[in-house]
């Protein structure tokens, strides 16, 4: 269960916490990107609501096909909660229907794109499967595509494009992927606790956001412990800049915090 508010935190540790978020959301663009030359936009399953908006808006403004990606999976529950939770999509049909075919109705219903622009894949249940199954479908329809947008959670948006990389250069195909969150998320100090602003419908309760950020910085490593080419092998190498690593070290030192990033293991 997660506290309806998180207590405040010193202005070092909140620009820690703001860093870390803007540099694992990896957001490429400044405001809304123009893809006039991209083939796809690629929406990768999960539940934050903003995110899914940012791809159905981009996809239904520039005529682009959305391939939609998700499955059934150990997160499938937050995109159920937040459905419901939402007051225009509360009337989707959420229980025991895949990721990919709750978003696609977000997109047809109240985006208004045509069934012929949406290619679905709901097989996968990680960020590994989803570049692959959805890598797979894009060729399988013969969608000419050099460039990709890719959309997903802010806080998997830097893992989701390195397991983007890591396929793509598997298979020897050359094709430029481009990171779109959707949002950037920044959280403030507020009367009453943490918050996020701008304030918007749909993102993840504080404590689950602040809860997410130590598996995605884990993963991240290129060591036998992380995700990268030296252990696991599931993403390309990234680098971690020293400014972020110094601010993980910041928050870890905080005592308000430590709860909270101790509730989360890498899986």
């Amino acid at each position: 269960m997660f506290t309806t508010r998180f207590p405040t935190l010193s202005e070092k540790t909140l620009a820690a916490v703001n860093a870390v978020g803007s540099w694992l959301a990896q957001n490429e663009f400044e405001g809304k990107p123009l893809p006039a030359q991209a083939g796809c936009i690629v929406l990768a399953g999960n539940a934050v609501i903003p995110t899914i908006d940012a791809a159905c808006e981009l996809a239904a403004t520039h005529k682009i096909p959305l391939v939609i990606s998700g499955g059934i999976g150990h997160s499938t529950p937050f995109l159920y909660a937040a459905i419901a939770r939402h007051a225009r999509y509360n009337k989707v049909r959420t229980t025991g229907r895949t990721e990919a075919a709750i978003m696609s109705d977000i997109a047809r219903q109240f985006w208004k794109i045509p069934a012929d622009k949406l290619i679905l894949e709901q097989r996968s249940t990680n960020c590994g499967e989803n570049a692959r199954f959805s890598w797979s479908l894009i060729r399988e329809r013969s969608v000419d595509v050099k460039t990709l947008v890719v959309v997903q959670d802010p806080t998997m948006q830097r893992r989701t494009m390195a397991t983007f990389a890591r396929v793509l250069e598997e298979l020897n195909h050359e094709v430029r992927c481009v990171s779109y969150p959707g949002l950037t998320p920044r959280l403030d100090n507020g009367r009453h606790g943490l918050s996020f602003l701008p304030k918007r419908e749909g993102l993840w309760p504080v404590e689950r956001y602040l809860s997410l950020i130590p598996g995605e910085l884990a993963r991240l490593r290129d060591d036998e412990q992380g995700y990268g080419p030296n252990g696991r092998d599931f993403i390309a190498h990234v680098d971690m800049p020293e400014e972020i690593t110094r601010a993980w070290e910041v928050m870890q030192a905080d005592e308000t915090l430590k709860p909270t990033l101790r509730a989360r293991a890498l899986i």
